[in-house]
């Protein structure tokens, strides 16, 4: 099935109700409470309207569900065929897509579409990843600063004086060379708060690829191989060495944040970054095209759930 506009799955609740439970469930209905299958789960059908449509019962711990119980769609009274939809757009947005230009296009208020956004961004991030890079490959390493210039700050929200990455967050990233990308938000850039990332989500048995930080010559140690490129000596390309297929990650995010977003809290950049990650570690020169992302983005908002807290509750209460 094609992910074009005019698909039905993204003009119709029923429609996108049963796509969902194609995708989610291929051998049939799962459910999310006991995760029971097969003849044990019965469809509640009937003349009365008051149940909920696709909904189902498991017989064996006697609990009812629907397809979106258990996910990032859970709990929301948005239609079904708009979150297909905002999946689909936010997928294949190379950039992103702002949450006013969500509000406009699925015509729902500006504060469902953020939080919509913020749920599918859950959904693409990968709780089980496996470490980049092997023998043979190459894993390049950088880091970049995000947010505004200082001067053009208040006096009072400036966390330092002068420029640089001073008062602005620091990102650190990993890329595979021909491959997928992680990327985390660090409070500095320093050994010891990029170590156990780097050991975490890299093998051992890596090439890795540098600039010329004093971090990254003692984190370079633990690897098969480290190369470095001094950029402050005007050197980008040393043999085999170099940082540009991080440096074009970086490019493609910050594209992003200032061109698409404007401004990004501290407190959700972690999920922005996992927005970027997603899309770039399935882009199309992996051979991943449009529909393929959107499918690996449904199936990623299992077993996940995200709430805010309200400014006037204590508890967290789901949108």
């Amino acid at each position: 099935m094609d992910f074009d506009l005019t698909n039905p799955i993204f003009q119709d609740t029923e429609r996108a109700r049963r796509y969902l439970e194609h995708v989610r469930w291929p051998e049939g209905p799962v459910c999310p409470h006991c995760g029971v299958v097969g003849e044990r789960i019965t469809k509640v059908e009937g003349k009365k309207q008051s149940h909920r449509p696709g909904l189902y019962h498991c017989n064996d711990c006697g609990k009812q569900f629907t397809v979106t119980v258990g996910t990032v769609y859970e709990a929301s009274h948005i239609p079904l065929h708009k979150w297909l939809l905002a999946t689909h757009l936010l997928t294949a947005s190379k950039k992103g897509i702002s949450a006013h230009q969500l509000h406009r296009m699925l015509g729902i208020t500006y504060k469902s579409a953020w939080f919509m956004a913020h749920r599918i961004r859950e959904g693409m991030r990968d709780d089980r990843p496996t470490p980049l890079g092997g023998t043979g490959k190459a894993v390049e390493i950088d880091e970049a600063y995000i947010g505004g210039l200082e001067k053009n700050k208040h006096r009072n929200k400036r966390k330092h004086a002068g420029g640089g990455g001073k008062g602005k967050e620091a990102v650190f990233a990993l890329v595979e060379r021909g491959g997928a990308v992680r990327s985390f938000h660090v409070p500095t850039v320093n050994a010891k708060t990029l170590r156990p990332i780097l050991v975490e989500q890299a093998k051992r048995s890596s090439a890795l690829m540098s600039d010329e930080a004093v971090h990254s010559k003692q984190l370079g140690a633990e690897f098969f191989t480290h190369q470095s490129v001094n950029h402050s000596a005007g050197e980008y390309v040393k043999g085999n060495a170099h940082t540009n297929t991080v440096e074009g990650y970086f490019s493609i995010l910050k594209r992003g944040i200032y061109g698409v977003y404007h401004h990004v809290s501290p407190a959700h950049l972690k999920r922005y970054l996992a927005e970027f990650d997603f899309r770039y570690s399935h882009r199309s020169a992996v051979g991943v095209d449009d529909r393929a992302r959107a499918l690996k983005a449904l199936k990623g908002i299992e077993g996940k759930r995200l709430t805010y807290r309200r400014t006037d509750k204590t508890q967290d209460h789901p949108r």
